[in-house]
Formats: C-alpha cells, structure tokens, sequence
C-alpha cells in the first residue's frame, strides 16, 4: 500500500505559485515594453489597411541657389578622384554652407559622384528629398517633399527609411511581443482548468486567420 505523502500536494502548490509569479512578472515586463510599441502598429496597420481610403497631399518645397566658386572646385577635384576613393558626404564647408543657404535642418545619405553632378538622396519615413549640385556651373536644386503624419506613422511600420536605431527598436519590440504572448498562453494554460472557455477562445484566436488566409487570400 502507497501511503501519500502529506506535503507533496503543497510542494506542486508551491511550485505552481512560483512558475505563475514568474509568468506574471515577465508578462508584465514585456507588457510594458510593448505599450507604445502595440499601440502604434496596432493603429498603424488601420491606416495602411485603408492607405487607398486616407487622402494625402503631399507638400513639396523647392530651392535653388548657386555654389560659390571656392567651394565648387573643392567638389570637383573630389568628384575627378578615381576609384572608389571618393568621400561619401560632402565636405564640411559644403554641408555648413547649404545648411544655411537652403535651410536644410540635416543632410544625410551618400553622395553619389559623377564627372558632371553630384547628388544625394535623402529618403525618410512619410517623405522624401533630394539635392543635386551640377558641378560645370555650381547650380544647386533642392527638394523636399512631406506626406503627412499618417505617412510618417505607416512609415514607420514598415521601417522604410528609418534608420539603424528604429530597426533595433523593431527587434526588441518583437522580441517583447514574443515573451508577451508565450508568457500570456502560459499564464492562460495554469488557469485553463478553473475557465471553461481558455481554449476554445484560444482556438477560435487561430482558426480565424487560418481560414481567412486559406479561403479569401488570393
């Protein structure tokens, strides 16, 4: 005859309590770190489900000056240097000086060097620029073009022109996303036995883009 051991069943209780204190404490956690992070997408990917129903007027603005002539040969000696040799930004004189004459806030991007031009394209979230100064006469065109708040927000989404850094934030707000909804199932299964209704939300959660993908995605 097996004889129970008293404390056994307080030792699994003990146990359970530990595992669902953790769950809950990185649940949380990741909760936190995902807030702004879900709101944003979450509205985000309502605006781009209806991009084609949200006007955008793009607002363009346009300036023109003219490269002193100092200045001018500086770039064209560097747009004759051979190879690959060639800077990938203008030099500082040159960035300060058009900073100032076009009031551009920040140029970034590469330079692209050619025997007659030299043109950088800055693409950003939610808009575009772009500047080109022809190196045979020192005439400088510049571009900018702003797409709206909705724009930038969809942007972002997508990560298209963002940077390294909001490409970092992406992963780690998966990665949150992840233990959040691991960690949130977890927490669902240690209490599935006292809520009738756990896994059949959780399996209707996943049936319904099954079927919807299988059957109206072309």
């Amino acid at each position: 005859m097996t004889i129970a051991d008293p404390h056994a069943a307080a030792r699994r209780q003990a146990r359970r309590s530990s595992w669902l204190k953790t769950l809950h404490q990185w649940h949380w956690i990741s909760s936190a770190l995902c807030l702004l992070g879900m709101l944003l997408f979450a509205f985000t990917g309502i605006t781009l489900n209806h991009a084609g129903d949200i006007e955008a007027k793009p607002v363009i603005t346009t300036a023109e000056a003219r490269l002193p002539t100092a200045l001018l040969a500086s770039l064209v000696k560097i747009a004759g240097t051979e190879g690959n040799d060639a800077p990938s930004s203008f030099p500082v004189e040159t960035r300060d000086w058009l900073r100032t004459e076009l009031a551009i806030p920040v140029l970034y991007g590469e330079v692209e060097w050619s025997a007659d031009e030299a043109y950088l394209a800055m693409p950003r979230p939610g808009g575009d620029a772009w500047l080109r100064i022809d190196l045979t006469d020192g005439a400088v065109e510049y571009e900018h073009t702003d797409r709206g708040w909705i724009s930038y927000l969809n942007d972002l989404h997508k990560g298209r022109h963002a940077g390294t850094a909001w490409s970092w934030f992406i992963d780690v707000f998966s990665a949150a996303c992840i233990v959040f909804s691991l960690t949130g199932l977890f927490i669902l299964q240690m209490h599935a036995a006292n809520r009738p209704m756990v896994w059949p939300t959780v399996g209707l959660g996943v049936v319904i883009p099954v079927v919807l993908a299988m059957l109206f995605v072309h």
